[in-house]
């Protein structure tokens, strides 16, 4: 079980990468080509490895003060129609790359708000989806969708469900009424109790509920009531995410009072008083935000060594290609990441003259490929056979990392980790600032690079 300890998150749980991708996406660069792409497509058709789809729609109906994603607000429906029909260009021209043999495992719709969609406009992307790449009809992939339970009714879900998504992550936050008037996104406890009740009863295998600490208005008292009436609806799987409130970034917080704000000793007690309810209430710790019921195949896959992390965040599927659909996507081809115009208006224009709308990514080095694969098995795993992974890679664990492991003699000394002749291992104690100790594995993140960075927790 692992130990909430104050102390050793004032030490380490300062600014770092999140490492969804190693490099960190602060190193994408603009001068990748599509040739750059179609080259390491051609590779994961050759290697026939099966294929992740990510979908991201922009568009939310209100905007939500706290919000930093990539988002359109927007009350006009007639912009997701002309979005989509240059967003079927996008899936045609990427599927025309790929070995139509090659089985779509995973598939997600992220936002914005995906729902913010009609019935017809997801019924026609699914289809659409369905007639360029090989998704499964046995319900055995992961097919996700994120939703706002204020845009979804019973017949929208079942209808959900009829398309083949199996998988739903609920946009909660938080379920205090003054916090959510502060942030501007009202959505009474009855609300998510009902959906949350029709998404039981159409059958979908696994629910993940978003949860924010350090919103306007909250406390640990009342974050603690929001987990309270969370647990009667059991979620499979819960986020617990930070507020980084930097209104010189994001325009839209300026709206939240910062006098408002939970100081930073509320956060951190909050924090912890969150983290060891969860986990006396059946959740297992996975790591950095993330908690899943002992028995949630996130929790399974995590105790048999076949976790993974993506821009997806934890993933069951890191063997497959990631396909990034959609303005801002982020695609992951072997040792290429690639991502679309973050603008909708460059996007657009991408498309409509023909070319992929690509617009910035990074080529991994071999021996950028070794660090991924050290720094995503250890926030993975929590440990990594140096035998093993030495002849994995043809090369001297010890001599390679010599510095790093440098530095993992005052963790050890700590108790955050432990190593001996063969293992790397982070301990319970260390699971809680694991992306700290995994930064000396990492040849790019320097103190110049940190204030790109949101606190690690």
């Amino acid at each position: 079980m692992t130990a909430w300890n104050k102390t050793l998150i004032n030490r380490y749980g300062g600014p770092g990468p999140r490492y969804t991708s190693y490099p960190p996406a602060t190193c994408f660069h603009g001068e990748m080509t599509p040739e750059d792409y179609r080259r390491a497509v051609e590779s994961g058709n050759t290697a026939r490895r099966p294929l992740s789809l990510y979908v991201h729609i922009p568009f939310c109906n209100s905007v939500c003060y706290y919000c930093a994603c990539n988002r359109i607000i927007t009350a006009n429906r007639a912009r997701a129609g002309d979005y989509l029909l240059r967003l079927k260009k996008e899936i045609k021209a990427r599927a025309g790359m790929i070995d139509p043999r090659r089985p779509v495992t995973q598939l997600h719709w992220g936002g914005g708000t995906p729902t913010f969609l009609s019935d017809a406009q997801m019924t026609e992307l699914v289809y659409d989806l369905a007639r360029h790449f090989n998704l499964r009809e046995d319900d055995r992939g992961d097919y996700a969708i994120e939703i706002d339970p204020r845009t979804v009714d019973q017949a929208r879900l079942g209808l959900l469900r009829g398309l083949g998504f199996n998988r739903v992550s609920l946009g909660v936050q938080d379920l205090d009424p003054r916090v959510q008037q502060a942030v501007n996104r009202v959505q009474p406890y009855e609300l998510v109790r009902q959906t949350m009740e029709w998404i039981r009863d159409f059958g979908f295998k696994s629910v993940n509920t978003d949860l924010i600490y350090g919103l306007p208005w909250q406390s640990e008292s009342s974050l603690l009531r929001t987990l309270e009436q969370l647990m009667t609806l059991k979620p499979d799987r819960i986020s617990l995410y930070n507020y980084a409130h930097l209104p010189a970034r994001f325009k839209i917080q300026r709206q939240i009072p910062e006098m408002a704000l939970p100081g930073a000793e509320e956060k951190l007690s909050m924090l912890i008083r969150a983290g060891n309810y969860l986990q006396s209430a059946g959740y297992r710790f996975i790591g950095m935000d993330h908690f899943a019921l002992a028995n949630d195949e996130m929790a399974v896959a995590q105790t048999n060594g076949l976790l993974h992390r993506n821009f997806q965040g934890y993933t069951l599927h890191g063997d497959a290609d990631l396909i990034g659909l959609g303005v801002s996507a982020i695609s992951q081809i072997g040792p290429l990441y690639a991502q679309n115009f973050k603008s909708l208006s460059q996007w657009q224009a991408a498309i409509d003259e023909g070319r992929l709308p690509q617009e910035q990514g990074y080529l991994l080095s071999r021996d950028d490929e070794i660090r991924r694969d050290l720094i995503m098995r250890l926030l993975c795993d929590q440990f990594v056979d140096m035998v093993q992974f030495g002849e994995r890679w043809q090369i001297s664990f010890a001599d390679y990392f010599a510095e790093a492991l440098s530095s993992w003699v005052e963790f050890e000394a700590q108790g955050l980790v432990s190593v001996d002749q063969d293992r790397l291992v982070i301990t319970d104690k260390g699971r809680l600032v694991s992306r700290a100790l995994v930064m000396p594995f990492d040849r790019y993140t320097d103190r110049s690079r940190e204030p790109h960075f949101s606190r690690i927790i």
